[in-house]
């Protein structure tokens, strides 16, 4: 059986992404978990890149085949 978790839903990864944000503005932590929070945001960023390019793509095929 698989155990590992499901991947995070769009919203779900921003919020994370706006909480990492509003952390890293309003009470600046020490380099090392500034870091990690850094590290943290950039993959939730990219998480939500790619739902948003797929999402996008999908939009397209669907264009093209009302063309048809």
């Amino acid at each position: 059986m698989d155990n590992a978790s499901p991947d995070p839903s769009f919203e779900d990864s921003l919020h994370a992404l706006e909480r990492i944000v509003e952390k890293l503005e309003n009470d600046p932590p020490p380099l090392e978990e500034a870091l990690a929070f850094y590290e943290e945001g950039t993959a939730h960023a990219t998480d939500c890149m790619e739902t948003l390019d797929d999402a996008e793509q999908r939009i397209t095929e669907l264009s093209l085949d009302d063309d048809a």
